[in-house]
């Protein structure tokens, strides 16, 4: 559950600004509500905590509009092919904005990673954020959206050009190979999502 800790007011207003409507707190300890698109922004005293399945509209309405990230992302799959699945985790200056696993289907490693990066670069889009830096440890994918390695399989070459059509959505961008323990947190959701089948 995200929480700013800000000027509610000023929050207050930028989610009016945007057309989302205020209401009064339901307790004596709120001091307003906004609700918009599957997601609620609860005021408090100086912070504002936002509830629901989908708070990415509130949570880029309250941010500053020049959100800097950090993107993790990570693939796993058992077999190869065999059963896939995605990891991905968004984190700034605040700590984790969002993350994410979930299953994929039956693919092959390679895919599953570029499936992980494409769905952690829409999560950012969708979070509004301006400027990413996208983690991953895998070597072959950076390297292949960078364009430093070749993309030889079909089906990769599509991916790639997905990436790089999400990435040219950011005001700026970097790419950056990890290792895998610095990458922990997106390997465990990948897993986890493959574990829970």
């Amino acid at each position: 559950m995200p929480v700013h800790e800000c000027d509610v007011d000023e929050a207050r207003e930028r989610l009016r600004e945007e057309g989302v409507e205020i209401v009064d707190g339901n307790t004596d300890h709120e001091q307003w509500r906004a609700s918009t698109d599957g997601a609620t922004a609860v005021a408090y005293d100086e912070k504002v905590v936002v509830q629901g399945s989908t708070p990415e509209k509130i949570e880029a309405i309250l941010r500053d509009e020049s959100g800097r990230a950090h993107v993790y992302f990570d693939g796993a799959c058992r077999g190869n092919p065999g059963p896939g699945s995605v990891g991905w985790v968004l984190v700034n200056s605040d700590g984790i904005v969002a993350d994410g696993g979930e299953r994929i289907g039956e693919t092959t490693n390679n895919r599953a990673e570029y499936e992980a990066l494409i769905r952690a670069l829409e999560a950012a889009d969708e979070f509004g954020f301006d400027i990413i830096d996208v983690r991953g440890d895998s070597e072959l994918i950076i390297k292949q959206v960078k364009g430093e390695w070749s993309a030889n399989n079909p089906e990769l070459r599509e991916l790639r050009v997905t990436a790089r059509e999400l990435l040219e959505k950011f005001d700026s961008w970097s790419l950056e190979h990890i290792p895998r323990e610095v990458n922990s947190r997106a390997d465990k959701l990948a897993n986890e999502a493959l574990d829970d089948a």
